[in-house]
């Protein structure tokens, strides 16, 4: 079985081509992909090779873990889901290439626990699923207060506000250096952080995966204030400890989102709480790839970048 997948040769350089899947197990689905998306946090450092060393990491790969299809294929237990919608976290059943991520393909072959069901209604929509249940999750981290403060607004910023929101909290403050992304027509306090001196928050949440960042976040905690570091770091982050020992202040990680933060995201999105509506701004063809990187990661009019699988041309 072959998909047609976009391939990282090697850092900076791409190809749209044909690789070979693996033979689908008992436990697995063919899923056809609909729509793909470009995360331009942790694929922006698989382009220029920044991505620290992880198991399975390695060129030629496919990038890619927002997949929304549909089921093509499945047998025993899982026929019935043959036709069903499905959110893929990703794809690593390539033989000749490497799929730490994998979702970038036409096809995919995903075990049917990993495929989880989405509304059709939602299309395109559903592929943020991922980058939501992550919001979820940063969130969920530090359990004793919602965010107050959120820094950057991307995607991934505007949902962890949203998602504030549809948990009962107030309206975050948004801080963004980049005048084109300070867009509050959601309601939010988006503003740059120079306008913002003299504020203390309780909890902050940072996305902006700036590694220089933690002194002037904990300059603006109250005492015992948390910060929880959502981005992704390539370099080295630290901090100067005199001043967050005189706040005792906490420092969390939040990690790759679980299961239950895709099914709260799922509760909410349900019950209306919660809306992906205006994030996915561009879309593209396959066989336009390299266009749409550039896009994706030099726009800052693109908060995401979607690839059209049924689009081949």
């Amino acid at each position: 079985m072959k998909a047609q997948a976009i391939i990282f040769e090697k850092p900076g350089s791409l190809v749209v081509d044909h690789t070979e899947l693996n033979n689908p197990g008992s436990d697995d689905l063919v899923v056809k992909s609909l729509w793909s998306g470009i995360s331009t946090g942790t694929e922006r450092l698989l382009w220029t090779g920044e991505m620290p060393p992880f198991p399975g990491m390695g060129y030629p790969l496919v990038p890619g873990y927002e997949t929304v299809g549909e089921v093509v294929e499945a047998t025993g237990a899982n026929k019935h889901r043959i036709g069903e919608r499905v959110f893929v976290p990703g794809c690593s059943a390539y033989k000749e290439v490497h799929g730490l991520f994998g979702g970038s393909a036409s096809h995919l072959v995903v075990d049917a626990q990993k495929a989880v069901h989405v509304d059709e209604a939602m299309g395109a929509q559903a592929l943020l699923s991922a980058l939501a249940a992550t919001a979820h999750h940063a969130i969920a981290v530090n359990q004793n207060h919602l965010p107050q403060l959120i820094v950057g607004n991307g995607v991934l910023g505007r949902l962890i506000a949203r998602i504030t929101l549809a948990l009962g909290g107030e309206a975050p403050v948004i801080w963004e250096t980049n005048p084109i992304r300070r867009d509050n027509s959601e309601g939010f306090r988006v503003i740059d952080p120079s306008q913002d001196e003299g504020s203390q928050y309780q909890s902050v949440i940072d996305v902006s995966g700036s590694s220089n960042i933690l002194d002037s976040l904990i300059k603006h905690l109250t005492p015992r204030g948390e910060i929880t570091l959502a981005g992704f770091y390539s370099k080295r982050v630290d901090f100067a400890f005199p001043s967050a020992f005189m706040k005792e202040a906490v420092i969390r990680i939040a990690a790759e989102w679980k299961p239950e933060d895709l099914e709260a995201i799922n509760r909410l999105t349900g019950e209306g709480g919660l809306s992906f509506e205006n994030l996915i701004t561009h879309h593209a063809a396959p066989s336009d790839a390299a266009a749409a990187y550039e896009t994706a990661f030099s726009d800052p009019e693109c908060l995401k970048m979607v690839f059209n699988w049924e689009e081949k041309q």
